[in-house]
């Protein structure tokens, strides 16, 4: 008998509830073979190594382009690249630095877009 969307039987159903009914109720593995349970952590294991956090100015205003930016046509122009962050509601500090560059060049990445913004451009 079929019962919906149900993958197994109910027969089989009923053996995994079984099989996890002692660790549902002690809250630690209840199995006998102890290869099945993960290894503990050790003293002498090394220290995990904490994320990474982007503190140069450039890095940053990278990643922030490379996140609306993704998946973009290069090479674009200023107008182009102004449309894709207004659709992809980008904020207003990187679309007001987007808006003062250029409208003649071309950029060909979003590494080519950043180190634009990074030089200072004539009002």
């Amino acid at each position: 008998m079929q019962r919906g969307s149900d993958r197994l039987s109910r027969r089989r159903d009923d053996e995994m509830k079984h099989q996890l009914k002692g660790l549902l109720r002690s809250g630690h593995p209840t199995r006998t073979e102890e290869w099945h349970d993960p290894e503990p952590v050790a003293e002498d294991d090394p220290e995990l190594a904490p994320p990474r956090v982007h503190t140069d100015p450039f890095e940053t205003l990278r990643l922030e382009l490379g996140r609306h930016l993704a998946r973009t046509p290069f090479p674009a122009h200023r107008g182009d690249l102004l449309r894709i962050l207004r659709e992809r509601h980008a904020p207003d500090p990187l679309m007001e630095r987007v808006a003062a560059l250029p409208g003649d060049r071309t950029y060909r990445s979003v590494q080519d877009v950043a180190v634009a913004l990074q030089r200072p451009h004539p009002a």
